[in-house]
């Protein structure tokens, strides 16, 4: 989001130079810069630790691929507190060990996707009010039923699949 006005005392924004960041909006008032602001989100493939991981239908998000487990990140929350909440919010599972991948803008949204690798010793999975199907699924056949290459789903199953291979 590029602010047009301040949100502390709504003035109108100028655009001034500052320093390496180039012309950005800026409230002569307050005397602060106004930097873009976007959302934070965890996105997580959850495993086993062996060749397995859970796949995650939510038809408000697709109809025709399968996603994983993500969210954003809440005020005074790590990207870890938020993506262990979220596992255990979405699929009722904990998470015992979790790698940090990278991290990838989604144009699509505006948002900067934190990217975890999650392992679990639970297999149970309890189903949240935003989640209309989850399951296990082995590793390499996920690949087939998430968003195509390029995607941050894709890419977290491609990793996983190439660790294990090690």
């Amino acid at each position: 989001m590029r602010f047009k006005y301040c949100p502390e005392c709504g003035r109108k924004a100028i655009f001034k130079e500052i320093g390496d960041e180039g012309e950005i909006p800026y409230c002569e008032t307050c005397k602060r810069p106004l930097f873009d602001m976007f959302s934070s989100c965890v996105i997580s493939l959850v495993t086993d630790g062996k060749d397995n991981v859970v796949l995650l239908r939510q038809n408000y998000i697709s109809t025709d691929y399968y996603n994983l487990v993500s969210g954003y990140i809440k005020p005074k929350e790590t990207a870890e507190e938020c993506a262990r909440r979220e596992v255990e919010e979405e699929i009722g599972l904990k998470v015992d060990t979790m790698r940090f991948v990278g991290t990838q803008w989604f144009d699509k949204k505006d948002m900067l996707m934190i990217a975890f690798i999650v392992t679990t010793k639970d297999r149970e999975i309890k189903l949240s009010g935003e989640v209309d199907e989850a399951f296990w699924i082995d590793a390499k056949t996920a690949l087939g039923k998430v968003h195509p290459k390029g995607s941050v789903s894709y890419y977290l199953i491609e990793e996983y699949v190439k660790s294990r291979a090690k």
